[in-house]
């Protein structure tokens, strides 16, 4: 796998705030990074350093072997940016702001019109090209963010929220739009919406507090979540109390809760701990106890219970820096 991005001891301060810190990993072609985080955690500062926007207190962001600090027109060259908000020249129309961009990025002559006909129809503007941008819907202009983005074929993609303002079938769109390319780039995505890391992401990182604190695939990151490997059981309501005696005393299972009940059935969760399948233990119980299992089936981890149990973890590091004394926060390996 070809190394496309490469970041190194990556930091930024803005005075005594330190929004980035010393943060390290390499991208490959063909692989699309998911970048998590909550709100402040530095996130949109590190993808703006990588995209040149911003230059680093401290370490290096190299595209494709390029230092986007010592040559930063090479390194833009091969880089496509959709930053928050997806800023644009109002009064242009999509095809005019379209054909200004590709200038600037240098595109051919003899190949502008092919290559933003090309993005046009990835991102399915046709209709509203003649439009000033300022007439667009909000999707519409994320729409055009997107286009200006991979206008002239970058190697590296850098999308922060890249379906935010659009409805389901447009994220739909986009979202194919982006695994279609990702065998030829590197891809970075800054989103809040969880679904879009299993929908689109082959690795899931996430930052807190300008630490980069996992960096993962998304089946192991929903592997994390506190509700992974969860069982859910329905029983008759007349068998459920020796059930969860017995169920209760296993030392690998955390916690037996009831969360549906009517007259004739009762609904038991049954969390393991450690995240460990419990399941055969579940049915080799339900056996010898002589019960009927209505419906049994485990839950797999979902991404945003993982989130928010890492994004615990990373306030926990938070805390740490603002107050040293206290032991620093650590993340449990899923081997």
């Amino acid at each position: 796998m070809t190394e496309m991005l490469a970041l190194s001891g990556l930091t930024k301060h803005f005075g005594p705030i330190v929004a980035v810190d010393d943060i390290s990993m390499t991208i490959g072609r063909g692989e699309v990074l998911g970048f998590l985080g909550p709100n402040g955690a530095g996130k949109s500062t590190t993808m703006k350093m990588v995209a040149g926007f911003l230059e680093p207190t401290a370490g290096t962001a190299e595209i494709c072997g390029v230092d986007v600090v010592e040559q930063p027109m090479a390194a833009k060259r091969m880089i496509g940016y959709l930053p928050e908000g997806a800023p644009a020249y109002d009064d242009m129309s999509v095809s005019g702001f379209l054909e200004f961009v590709a200038g600037v990025r240098g595109v051919l002559a003899s190949k502008r019109n092919n290559m933003i006909a090309r993005a046009v129809e990835q991102t399915e503007l046709g209709n509203v090209l003649g439009q000033r941008i300022e007439t667009l819907s909000k999707g519409f202009k994320r729409r055009v963010g997107l286009a200006q983005a991979i206008v002239h074929d970058p190697d590296v993609l850098i999308l922060d929220e890249p379906t935010d303002g659009l409805d389901p079938i447009q994220k739909h769109h986009v979202r194919s739009l982006i695994r279609a390319m990702a065998s030829e780039k590197a891809i970075i995505i800054s989103t809040h919406i969880l679904e879009e890391i299993d929908a689109v992401c082959t690795r899931a990182t996430l930052i807190a507090a300008g630490k980069l604190l996992l960096d993962t695939t998304p089946d192991d990151l929903a592997a994390r979540a506190s509700n992974h490997n969860t069982v859910v059981l329905t029983v008759d309501s007349a068998q459920s109390g020796s059930l969860t005696v017995a169920l209760s005393a296993v030392p690998e299972i955390g916690n037996v809760e009831q969360i549906a009940q009517d007259a004739s059935m009762v609904q038991l969760r049954i969390t393991p701990k450690g995240g460990e399948s419990v399941f055969t233990t579940v049915t080799n119980i339900v056996s010898d106890k002589g019960v009927k299992a209505r419906e049994i089936y485990v839950e797999r981890g979902t991404l945003d219970q993982a989130f928010r149990d890492l994004a615990d973890s990373g306030k926990s590091l938070q805390a740490h820096t603002e107050n040293p004394a206290e032991s620093p926060v650590e993340i449990p390996a899923n081997d």
